[in-house]
């Protein structure tokens, strides 16, 4: 066909032509369509009577109705069973039996499906069911079609979960003994298979012995390799149901056989079920019998047999914990060293050629190497502990790097998932693997990033936390490059169309505030996730952003920076332009009335949220209107009796002058919820203990966090009037040096004598503030509590000198250990009278009770 072109219309008699031409193709596809609709008679046979009851109506489906309203019949048994059992027992279930020897793979299906449901849902008793459906699903298990056969198992299965034991051993264990033999088809002696693994936990261990184990024993040695391969899988649910004993002397060496068959789909199944039951054997039989076979199983992966390579890898792990205890040190070094090859497989390069340019890999090959590769990142956790974690750097780091770097997104997925497995393991070297956690933060693929997020908070707590033996640099160290990676990972997942990844980081990110500043979340992650509520298209992303932006506001230790974010939060939200950031506003004050307490709400967002009745869109004043109950019940009377007369004015005017049928609807419901509710008072009430009990915790840590912020205030005031005397002191010491020579020593002596007394009160001064200074470092950081003993004691020391009339210069050398040379070097121009240094040493020695010799000796140095 022709396209249709709309640029420019010419109505051209060729042109109109050529418009016919292709308006009859298009009927043409048409007819077809039209074809297929139902014939008036097709739709009289669909038809059915509506005054029919719903037994009548199935029955007269499933007898003269076609397959489809059959199958529907069948799909709507377990329904006719809880209303009518009797009826339906008596007359739909014959009938049902009597259409499915001639149904369909489809009603099959359905019939298989809806029997284990009425199983499963008790309609009936466990006896009834036997009765009535136990000969019907036997009968359907040989279906010719392997799909509708492996059904009717499964629902079989299920059913000898709940039969008795009697009723198993006379309807299923019974003709199990003809339908496993040789003379039976294949499709019948793999289901005996099944069925034997499934009886084996339901008999005592003489039974299974005397009528089960012969019959597993000739499945065991089937001619068929499909037979053989089932039976192996079922020997675990044999040895089991007989006991260590039993599986000793009779499924390890028919296990053993079957290792070394020469099929191999069942050499697979053997080695997977001697994996699976190395708990069952003791320590000779691991050491003589199942690590031979392991040995042997994993030289010939790489050579012989390489279709068990993929098995080996995914069970390397439960294999190397298992047979741990039997280990000599070769051997567990043989099994790393193995490991580590697998882990590499597909990549590693040999005498500086890639392995693609040695020989063509198929693709078949490539996918098993990265199912190997994969399988080798899912037993990683369980490789550290085979080697144990102290040896992780040593022994397995490098294979860590490989796989968190590998090219493959599953390998990748995989490490990302048990990255807080390995991170726990290795508890305090978990610094180590800080590196890799930043890699897999900004990894291209979303699907590492949104397997890495499920345990994010946990893992950022140990990373924080858990390194406490390593020292505390590291721990710092790792901050600035892991603050970036989150960043990086919140912008890649914003910029996706994987909106449900986003709204899970977000939500993950809450923990942040446990983990890095108040200031780091202030200047790098606060206005992003106030800029995500404001211009995101998601709505359930903006709550997530919302939520987590509460959170960190809760957590904010400056109040300047906690204002300034409500501010914008009023400004921006509550009274945005766009009625859609109104309704965010209204979201982030549900938060905030989850997250903090009664009385900061109260405080800052009880009044902007009052603003929105008269906001100009309706749906903002319907969620406001739900949001009422929550806001007044943030509100203590007497102390918030004005913000309740300010509810109740917002509420009249609402019934008075609300035009929106629907906001009326809802503003007349809510108030008679409002006028259900009891306000709570600021005592305390047995209704609301537990309530009450949480706000004045929540109350209590805000004002903990106004109380820290002013001794911090305080602390850096004091730090920064002690830095400005030191400086002043510091400055006029260095020009009294340089003009001591020139003046006269007369007049030094009388500077001197006339600046003691001011000095005296300036250093009195100083030596409280340094006090004071040094006790709230000692309750704010009780680490540094080492670091301010110096200070006390020169402040000591300055507080003496200052009293016994000594100079400025004097008093610097004393209170500063900093400067006590240049003190010392200048003190020849600066020296005192004999009587003058005499008078002092005596008033020192009146108020200190200290030795006059040794003083008299400091004071002349």
């Amino acid at each position: 066909m022709r396209p249709i072109i709309f640029s420019k219309m010419d109505f051209s008699h060729s042109s109109l032509f050529g418009y016919i031409e292709d308006l009859q193709e298009l009927t043409i596809i048409e007819r077809p369509v039209r074809r297929s609709l139902k014939t008036p008679e097709e739709i009289e046979r669909l038809t059915v009577d509506e005054e029919l009851s719903d037994i009548e109506r199935a029955l007269f489906l499933l007898s003269s109705g076609q397959d489809i309203q059959g199958t529907s019949v069948v799909a709507n048994l377990p329904v006719l069973m809880r209303q009518n059992p009797a009826e339906t027992l008596r007359r739909v279930l014959p009938k049902i039996r009597e259409v499915l020897h001639v149904a369909g793979v489809e009603m099959q299906l359905t019939a298989a499906v809806s029997f284990l449901t009425v199983l499963q849902e008790e309609s009936v008793s466990i006896h009834t069911y036997s009765h009535s459906f136990l000969h019907i699903i036997l009968q359907n298990l040989e279906h010719r079609d392997a799909g509708v056969s492996n059904a009717w198992l499964e629902t079989l299965l299920a059913v000898i979960e709940a039969l008795p034991k009697e009723t198993i051993r006379h309807e299923i264990l019974n003709p199990l003994v003809s339908k496993a033999q040789l003379s039976q088809t294949l499709q019948s002696r793999l289901v005996s298979c099944k069925i034997m693994g499934k009886v084996a936990n339901k008999f005592e261990a003489h039974i299974i012995k005397r009528e089960v184990l012969p019959l597993v024993k000739s499945l065991c040695q089937d001619v068929e390799y499909e037979v053989r391969t089932c039976m192996c899988r079922q020997l675990e649910h044999v040895a089991r149901g007989i006991g260590t004993d039993l599986t000793k002397t009779v499924v390890l060496p028919e296990l053993v056989e079957l290792a070394r068959d020469e099929g191999s789909s069942v050499r697979l199944a053997a080695f997977e079920t001697l994996v699976n039951l190395l708990d069952m054997f003791d320590a000779d039989d691991r050491s003589q019998t199942v690590l031979p076979l392991v040995k042997s199983f994993c030289e010939k992966s790489f050579k012989a047999d390489e279709s068990i390579i993929v098995s080996l890898s995914f069970h390397l792990g439960k294999l190397c914990n298992g047979l741990y205890g039997i280990f000599t040190p070769e051997q567990h070094l043989r099994f790393l060293e193995f490991y580590k090859k697998l882990s590499t497989l597909g990549l590693q390069q040999e005498n500086g050629h890639n392995d693609n340019q040695l020989h063509l890999q198929t693709l078949e090959q490539e996918k098993k190497y990265i199912s190997v590769r994969k399988n080798c990142a899912y037993n990683f956790p369980a490789m550290i502990v085979f080697v144990d974690p102290k040896n992780f750097h040593l022994e397995l780091y490098s294979i860590f790097f490989c796989l968190c770097h590998d090219p493959e997104v599953s390998v990748r997925y995989t490490m990302a998932i048990s990255f807080f497995e390995v991170a726990k393991l290795l508890n305090s070297d978990v610094y180590t693997i800080h590196k890799e956690l930043v890699t897999l933060l900004q990894d291209e693929s979303l699907e590492v990033l949104d397997a890495l997020v499920g345990h994010l908070p946990e893992i950022l707590e140990l990373m924080t936390n858990g390194g406490e033996n390593s020292g505390s640099e590291s721990k710092l160290l790792s901050i600035p490059d892991l603050i970036p990676a989150l960043t990086t990972a919140e912008q890649r997942a914003a910029t996706s169309l994987k909106w449900r990844t986003h709204e899970k980081l977000l939500q993950k990110y809450a923990c942040l505030p446990h983990i890095i500043s108040s200031d780091q979340i202030y200047y790098r992650f606060i206005q992003r996730m106030l800029t995500i509520i404001l211009t995101n298209n998601v709505l359930p992303v903006q709550k997530a952003a919302a939520r987590t932006l509460c959170v960190y506001l809760r957590y904010n230790r400056k109040q300047e920076q906690r204002h300034e974010v409500i501010q914008k939060l009023i400004e921006q939200l509550g009274q945005g332009k766009s009625y859609w950031n109104r309704l965010r506003f209204l979201d982030t004050c549900e938060f905030i009335m989850e997250l903090f307490s009664k009385s900061f709400f109260c405080k800052y967002f009880f009044l902007p949220v009052l603003e929105l009745t008269h906001d100009p869109v309706a749906n903002v004043r319907m969620k406001l209107c739900c949001l009422l109950p929550k806001v007044k019940s943030t509100l203590k009377i007497p102390t918030d009796k004005h913000l309740l007369q300010q509810l109740e004015l917002c509420i009249r005017k609402l019934l008075c002058q609300e035009k929106d049928k629907d906001v009326l609807t809802i503003v007349k419901r809510t108030v008679l919820e409002l006028d259900r509710m009891e306000i709570s008072v600021d005592a305390f009430q047995k209704r609301f203990y537990e309530n009450d009990l949480l706000d004045q915790e929540k109350e209590r840590q805000e004002h903990l966090l106004l109380e820290m912020e002013q001794l911090e205030k305080e602390k850096q005031k004091n730090e920064g009037r002690s830095a400005n005397i030191n400086d002043k002191m510091f400055e006029k010491k260095r020009r009294d040096s340089k003009t001591s020579s020139v003046l006269a020593k007369s007049i030094n002596l009388s500077i001197s004598g006339s600046s003691s007394g001011t000095s005296a009160g300036k250093e009195e001064k100083k030596s409280k503030l340094v006090r004071s200074q040094s006790f709230s470092t000692q309750v704010l950081h009780p680490k540094y509590s080492n670091i301010d003993k110096c200070p006390n004691k020169s402040s000591a020391t300055g507080y003496t000198s200052s009293i016994s009339g000594m100079g400025k210069s004097c008093m610097l050398s004393f209170s500063d250990d900093s400067f006590r040379t240049h003190s010392a070097g200048n003190s020849g121009n600066a020296a005192f009278p004999s009587s003058c240094s005499r008078n002092l040493f005596n008033s020192a020695n009146q108020k200190n009770n200290g030795n006059k010799e040794g003083q008299s000796r400091k004071m002349s140095v």
